[in-house]
């Protein structure tokens, strides 16, 4: 079990290592299947070109989406229009977070590749149902966004 002294207070990391790195590989699988959607519908329309950056503005997409379904029911919770600017910490700090997090786990392209090796060793099975999950996720957040503007239309 590894330790981290943090101004004399000992923090034991076991478990919460194990959570991040499950984290990261279910992060990197569910990359992983927009990747492959990605390319699959390119080279139907004539090649497959910028296939990642494709991949990330979706993921960025996606993860945008979630955060302004939680400002919408937390506009819709305390029944008060929430003034959004860039200027506004509750607006910049989710967008650097996921702008970072994106910088931290690609910037090592080697990590990527190892996890699309791993991947592209899935049997069938396993497969279908990593394809499943990762589509069901894509269509609850949609499908949560739309329900939050709905909400918060009601207004």
């Amino acid at each position: 079990m590894k330790m981290l002294q943090l101004e004399g207070i000992y923090l034991y990391l076991g478990n919460e290592i194990k959570l991040m790195k499950k984290i990261e590989y279910y992060y990197f699988l569910f990359y992983y299947k927009i990747y492959n959607s990605i390319e699959y519908t390119s080279n139907l329309l004539g090649g497959s070109f910028l296939s990642e950056m494709k991949t990330g503005i979706v993921m960025i997409a996606l993860e945008f989406w979630l955060v302004l379904s939680s400002y919408n029911y937390y506009t819709v919770l305390i029944n008060q229009k929430l003034h959004l600017s860039l200027k506004n910490p509750i607006v910049f700090i989710p967008i650097i977070i996921i702008i970072y997090s994106k910088y931290k786990l690609f910037s090592d392209k080697k990590k990527w590749l190892d996890y699309k090796k791993k991947f592209d060793k899935f049997s069938s099975n396993k497969n279908k149902k990593s394809t499943l999950a990762t589509t069901l996720i894509c269509l609850i957040i949609i499908i949560n966004l739309i329900f939050s503007f709905y909400l918060l239309s009601k207004l």
